[in-house]
């Protein structure tokens, strides 16, 4: 079993169809567009004024949560389940987003979103029952959740009263790939209760909505008792005492896991539908503290894995992991403190940490693809 975050059992390059690689290689441009028309909308948002910006800006949740994320997990699973009707859903998300960027009628968009996540429930449905565990079926509530936040916006309700289910889709894909890879660890007396507690008190807090007082601290304390079950649990904490590779993805994930207790504490103590710091840290600390620092984590894997693009770690790939943290740091504290111009400005630093980020990848890949041809010769 793998997905988006921890690829492990994926088919051999060798027995990969050409033709499948490519169709990939087109899901994951789709992934791309997303990510950057996401961005150019988050900058409006911030205050900045882009061409297009309002119209973008408006989409801004939808295009990163399930065009960008939506579209690499479901394409992660599909990888996995090595079936083709899977390859259904990262289509559908990406078709959702060019809908979105289109200008076609927003119910276009969330409709193809709501058909993406159906499809990868079904392949979430159709692994839990050929592998049936407790990191499984909390991968298929992960879907049930995208399904069910893309439906209800696809029926009218507004993003900020269905953005739980949303992040819960996230949160419950990575927390169930981290129970699995928790199996390596020696096990802790209570541990499953413990997980298990705060998926009830996750999907509690989504489905009465984080508007709600209720809502927002039920979601909160589910946010800081998987932390704790993370940071207790979790294999990250013996591999940071290692070197490379595996130090640089703990690092990432023991960052991510700090923004999401941040995220709890920020749920309770500031509710979102009283104080609009309370929604504003709470979704960004979750998306690009937690989910973002678990992509910079696994990029290494996730891209040789899905679509044949050879990369390597090098130790400058710290400075945009960084540069992310940085970024979302300043925009917490900029927004407790009133501070509207570092707040602004916060929205940059995280554009240059991705760019950073992006930028180390494809320097890599061309350093391994010459050093390969020099290797072969003419």
């Amino acid at each position: 079993m793998l997905d988006v975050f921890t690829p492990t059992a994926l088919p051999p390059e060798e027995s990969l169809p050409q033709s499948r690689t490519w169709m990939r290689l087109v899901l994951l441009a789709l992934g791309a567009v997303a990510l950057l028309t996401g961005l150019w909308g988050a900058i409006e948002r911030l205050g900045w004024m882009l061409p297009s910006g309002s119209s973008l800006a408006t989409f801004h949740g939808p295009l990163m949560i399930s065009g960008l994320f939506g579209t690499l997990i479901s394409l992660e699973r599909a990888v996995a389940l090595n079936q083709r009707w899977s390859y259904a859903a990262p289509a559908f998300s990406g078709l959702g987003t060019l809908f979105l960027v289109a200008g076609a009628p927003e119910g276009l968009g969330a409709g193809a979103y709501a058909a993406a996540a159906a499809v990868l429930t079904g392949a979430s449905l159709r692994i839990t029952v050929q592998q049936p565990a407790v990191f499984t079926g909390t991968l298929l509530f992960g879907a049930l959740a995208w399904f069910g936040g893309n439906a209800l916006w696809f029926l009218g309700q507004p993003v900020p009263d269905l953005v739980g289910w949303w992040l819960a889709f996230l949160i419950l894909t990575i927390a169930g790939e981290r129970l699995e890879l928790s199996r390596l660890m020696p096990q802790r007396r209570g541990g499953e209760a413990l997980f298990l507690f705060a998926v009830g008190l996750l999907v509690t807090g989504a489905q009465n909505g984080l508007m709600t007082e209720n809502g927002a601290v039920l979601f909160g304390l589910a946010l800081i008792v998987t932390t704790l079950w993370l940071v207790r649990h979790d294999i990250a904490r013996e591999n940071i005492r290692r070197t490379g590779q595996t130090r640089f993805m703990a690092a990432c994930m023991l960052g991510g896991y700090a923004w999401l207790g941040v995220a709890g504490a920020g749920l309770i103590v500031f509710s979102p539908g009283e104080h609009r710091f309370g929604y504003d840290i709470a979704l960004h600390a979750v998306l690009i503290g937690f989910v973002l620092s678990m992509v910079y984590g696994h990029a290494l894997i996730i891209l040789p894995a899905v679509a044949r693009i050879r990369v390597a770690y090098v130790p400058s790939l710290y400075a945009p992991l960084l540069l992310l943290h940085t970024s979302l740091a300043l925009r917490a504290g900029a927004g407790l403190a009133g501070w509207e111009a570092a707040r602004k400005g916060s929205g940059l630093l995280t554009l240059l940490a991705i760019a950073t980020f992006i930028g180390c990848l494809v320097m890599v890949a061309r350093r391994r693809r010459a050093a390969r041809s020099a290797r072969l010769g003419p």
